[in-house]
């Protein structure tokens, strides 16, 4: 039990921003008409080689304020303090949470340790050593051929991290060997990659924490089955064709994977924060082991940016701030990630797992009931696709829903027309956040149809479907170009914004008891079918 802890709604600054989160809180329309141009430079923030646009959210200097005096009573640079130096803010399992140190072992001085560091640099070698091996052809199946085709097989963080980035870096993607993603249990997930593959060229890579999931193992099962089949059977014979990544190497040595190809990680490292990990193992593999090395570096530039930026210029507490005043001042319960690359299709998925596993909490850190919102519900995916299917419901419906487009500013595709289709997909981004936020009134809809020479009986009933109420507070996320260390800074930059926002609303970010509690259930109804169909003897 936390006795110092103060609910936020109990707090000084959180009442005073319900007092500015009033009907006269002006419209985009009227923030947005500043010819000087202050708002816009008041509310950028460049970081690296990301830079965040938040000029047509609704706030106004007094709100930015008063959020920041939020973050001061909530003390959330101080908590992420004692986050960097190990101390167990992961209260209800007792650990730290020291995901930072995986991309920060070089770090002079670090506060997590020595220890800690030379431990993560070890492992770090160790898999980026194996990647290298299967990318240039010296790993090799047991029969002599050489990996054309990874699959990894795992699911949450297991997953969804590394699969993102893989994507998102596909223009590093090596031309050698194919990276494959396989969590869904359903047998036609993974067939449908077998199908196309070949035993002797083909390699597992099975990610567990604790090697018990049982989705992941029911797929590693099948793939040990599969090369069986094909004439791999022995344990010897299918070494070189299954990798183990895993927190309890001792359970996966049991289960037969060779302890020289296994790599681990720590019960400091969560799933959804795992990537920077030996789980970021198929990403090492797409993209070499200096383009994961820089991915590393982007996340610690993110993560000096926010230890040692001031509160004002502080880009993930500042990306936080918004979303609390969205969330419980604006009374906006979902939130959009628009992003307008294509490579970045599933970072939405990925931010939907870190955001809403870590902050879809019911009870404040001291035991009493949360009688706030916290997390907000996460959606999204590439923006043009939403353009022509829910972004009618953004404009014209009864929900209001907060926005982060995500834009990339150059482009190095190869196509010959590569740069009109760049050109076509910011244009779009661009006219989308100004059309949410401004919308159109009943005067400029009237002028427009009187414009297009339709009589007043018309213009009168087309006027209330034609006109648009704007004022749909947005963001936009510019990376500079999408690589691997920009990629790394904008992961960096969410996590900490999670992290934040679980602090103000006095939240634990990093257990996920919901999650263990369907774990528990499926392992109970299957004993439960079990003894139905071989009941105990009397």
């Amino acid at each position: 039990m936390n006795n110092d802890f103060t609910p936020p709604q109990q707090r000084a600054a959180w009442k005073r921003l319900q007092s500015l989160a009033n009907p006269s809180l002006p419209h985009l329309r009227e923030l947005l008409a500043d010819p000087a141009g202050e708002r816009q430079a008041s509310l950028q923030l460049e970081v690296a080689g990301l830079q965040l646009d938040a000029s047509r959210q609704q706030v106004t200097p007094e709100v930015m304020q008063a959020l920041l005096e939020l973050a001061a009573e909530s003390r959330v640079l101080e908590q992420a303090q004692a986050q960097r130096q190990g101390l167990p803010v992961n209260a209800t399992e007792n650990r730290a949470v020291l995901h930072m140190a995986l991309r920060g072992a070089d770090m002079p001085d670090a506060p997590w340790g020595a220890e800690i560091s030379d431990a993560v640099r070890q492992e770090l070698d160790r898999f980026l050593d194996a990647a290298e091996r299967i990318r240039d052809g010296r790993w090799r199946g047991h029969r002599g051929q050489r990996i054309s085709n990874v699959i990894n097989i795992g699911i949450g963080g297991s997953d969804l991290g590394p699969r993102m980035a893989v994507q998102a870096l596909d223009a590093q993607a090596s031309h050698e060997v194919r990276v494959h993603f396989v969590s869904n249990p359903d047998c036609w997930a993974l067939h449908s990659l077998l199908r196309w593959c070949k035993p002797d060229s083909t390699l597992f890579i099975v990610q567990s924490k604790t090697f018990t999931t049982q989705e992941t193992l029911t797929l590693a099962n099948s793939a040990q089955r599969w090369l069986a089949d094909h004439g791999l059977q022995t344990p010897e014979q299918q070494a070189q064709h299954l990798i183990a990544v895993t927190a309890s190497p001792a359970v996966s040595a049991a289960q037969g994977y060779a302890p020289a190809n296994t790599f681990g990680f720590w019960d400091w490292v969560g799933g959804r924060y795992s990537v920077w990990s030996a789980i970021g193992l198929p990403l090492a593999i797409a993209i070499g082991a200096k383009n994961f090395r820089d991915f590393l570096a982007g996340g610690h530039a993110m993560d000096r940016h926010f230890w040692e930026a001031p509160p004002e210029h502080n880009m993930p507490l500042r990306l936080a701030l918004l979303g609390v005043w969205n969330r419980n001042f604006l009374d906006c319960p979902t939130h959009l990630i628009a992003a307008y690359a294509s490579r970045l299709f599933h970072f939405a998925r990925f931010l939907q797992q870190l955001d809403m596993e870590s902050n879809g909490k019911s009870t404040h850190v001291d035991g009493s009931p949360v009688e706030i919102g916290t997390g907000p519900i996460v959606w999204g995916g590439l923006g043009i696709e939403g353009q022509h299917a829910y972004f009618q419901l953004l404009h014209q419906g009864q929900h209001r829903v907060p926005v982060d487009f995500i834009g990339v500013r150059s482009e190095d595709c190869p196509l010959p027309l590569a740069a009109e289709h760049h050109r076509v997909a910011l244009l779009n981004l661009e006219a989308q956040a100004q059309a949410l936020a401004l919308g159109r009134d009943a005067a400029a809809t009237e002028a427009e149809l009187r414009a297009s020479g339709l009589d007043e009986a018309r213009i009168a009933e087309l006027l209330p479907h034609r006109t648009f109420r704007g004022n749909v507070p947005n963001s936009t996320l510019w990376l500079a170009e999408l690589t691997p260390h920009t990629l790394g800074a904008m992961v960096a930059l969410y996590e900490h914004k999670v992290f934040c926002q679980a602090a103000i609303w006095g939240i634990h970010a990093y257990d996920q008891w919901g999650v263990e509690l369907g774990k528990t259930m499926a392992r109970q109804i299957e004993q439960q079918q079990l003894n139905a169909v071989s009941p105990a003897p009397n």
